[in-house]
């Protein structure tokens, strides 16, 4: 029965029957063959065939519900307990640098002591994503969902942002991350339904030096809250806005269609995110 949850749940994220078929290494047929046995064991279909794949069910987005931490909680005890797949390779992992640094590389660990090497490289997402379709990456984590053929996502975390700067500095200065304030502009007309200053005093393409710039004193700036939490609660940086609806990004895993042997770290990496 394992079995067949597993490939059910495979097929689910994977959206087609190859897809899947190639992520588990089965046959395709061997995959249609356990979903109908296991649609035959439930009493209820599970997805609708089409021409570009299978459309869940409702009765399917609910078992994926149920399934989604304890099958790969499972997943994650058997490569422990059988030794993990990943063990003695090298994965490639691609991710925004704050990100990365901050909550990433920490949640990798364990999966490092446990014989995996791994090699980081740090960028926009669009070109992390090309490297991925390439083969030159294995997994990376996306600031935006994968639209290349081939590519695998599933959600990770949801970043929330927040208009910060240090006590007793106004927003008549503002920090940015490009000339054009992208982070800035959709906090802004997020929270307050207008554009903002339209130019900032500093410019630098990294969220870290953006914070340090705010601890300074130098003006405000808009980053994601795990960014700042420690100088939130210091008191270093203070929120200039608190808002019940502040403007989140939703965060991506994606990995290419046919990868194997990654089950541990995605596994790792997925159960870490809950708590970021």
């Amino acid at each position: 029965m394992l079995d067949l949850l597993h490939t059910f749940l495979t097929v689910y994220r994977a959206g087609t029957m190859t897809r899947a078929a190639e992520t588990l290494g089965l046959a395709q047929p061997t995959v249609t063959g356990q979903l109908r046995t296991l649609e035959g064991r439930i009493g209820q279909p599970l997805f609708v065939r089409g021409a570009r794949g299978v459309t869940p069910t409702a009765a399917a987005d609910d078992l994926a519900r149920r399934l989604d931490g304890p099958m790969d909680a499972l997943t994650a005890v058997a490569s422990g307990l059988l030794g993990s797949p990943a063990a003695g390779r090298t994965v490639h992992l691609g991710g925004p640098a704050e990100l990365m640094s901050a909550r990433v590389l920490p949640a990798l660990a364990g999966v490092i002591a446990g014989g995996t090497d791994v090699r980081v490289r740090l960028g926009l997402a669009d070109d992390l994503l090309a490297e991925l379709a390439d083969g030159r990456l294995d997994l990376v984590v996306s600031a935006i969902r994968p639209r290349r053929a081939g590519l695998h996502a599933e959600p990770l975390c949801d970043e929330e942002f927040v208009l910060v700067a240090a006590p007793g500095v106004d927003l008549s200065h503002l920090l940015a991350y490009a000339e054009e304030l992208p982070i800035i502009r959709r906090w802004w007309r997020h929270v307050l339904g207008t554009p903002p200053p339209k130019r900032a005093v500093l410019v630098v393409p990294d969220l870290r030096g953006l914070r340090a710039a705010a601890v300074a004193g130098i003006g405000a700036t808009v980053l994601p809250r795990y960014l700042v939490e420690q100088e939130l609660r210091t008191g270093a940086l203070v929120d200039l806005m608190p808002t019940e609806d502040p403007p989140i990004n939703t965060l991506y895993l994606a990995t290419r269609a046919g990868a194997r042997d990654l089950a541990e770290i995605r596994t790792v990496l997925l159960a870490a995110a809950r708590n970021w």
